[in-house]
């Protein structure tokens, strides 16, 4: 069962999150209204994914993000904010946000949000993926650093189709392989790279030139 901790200072839309997440079969954690209570609870209740507003009373939710990438293990973070603004979605993605939700999606649309997010897909409201593909192009411009470890050759393949935006379950479709299988693949090109998240993953293929066609 999926472990999950809401982080919302909205006590009605944090319980009805809540509730929605429970009602689905997930296991809710914790749900917190401030930013500090959510780092100390995280390293407490060990939740698998965070779902997690921006706007809090004490910190941003960015900031929030980015302590949740130290905790052990570290949660994957799904941001479900009121804004669309291109500045808050990349400030959350550039803390470590595995994805970022509009709370003007629907029921079904943010459960299935959660449940990819917990398999390891970045999830991004419809119109957001673009943009921020945009800033990994933009953050490839930068000066490449020196040449990795060497990838094998299934490594490389799905990294390139990482790099696509491919899901994990697109991956594993298009290549014939189970769903964890990928997610190992992914794990494992994290680890020789010495990258954190799926975010400097896609980076550091685009700068590969892997994007491409």
């Amino acid at each position: 069962m999926v472990r999950v901790m809401v982080v919302d200072d909205h006590p009605m839309w944090r319980d009805g999150v809540a509730r929605d997440l429970a009602e689905a079969g997930y296991e809710v954690v914790a749900t917190v209204g401030e930013g500090r209570q959510a780092v100390s609870a995280a390293g407490a209740v060990r939740p698998d994914v965070v779902v997690l507003d921006l706007q809090l009373p004490d910190m941003s939710g960015a900031e929030v993000a980015a302590r949740l990438a130290g905790v052990t293990p570290p949660p994957r973070v799904l941001v479900l904010s009121a804004s669309a603004e291109q500045n808050d979605v990349l400030e959350a993605v550039k803390a470590g946000a595995s994805g970022y939700l509009v709370k003007s999606a629907s029921r079904e649309e943010f459960l299935d949000a959660v449940r990819r997010t917990a398999d390891g897909d970045a999830v991004f409201t419809p119109g957001l993926a673009g943009l921020v593909l945009g800033e990994y192009r933009r953050l490839a411009a930068q000066p490449a650093p020196a040449e990795g470890p060497r990838l094998t050759e299934r490594e490389t393949e799905v990294l390139r189709l990482v790099a696509k935006g491919l899901s994990y379950k697109q991956i594993a479709d298009r290549l014939v392989l189970s769903h964890r299988t990928v997610q190992n693949h992914v794990q494992n090109t994290l680890g020789k790279l010495q990258l954190h998240n799926r975010v400097e993953l896609v980076r550091y293929a685009i700068e590969q030139g892997l994007d491409a066609d």
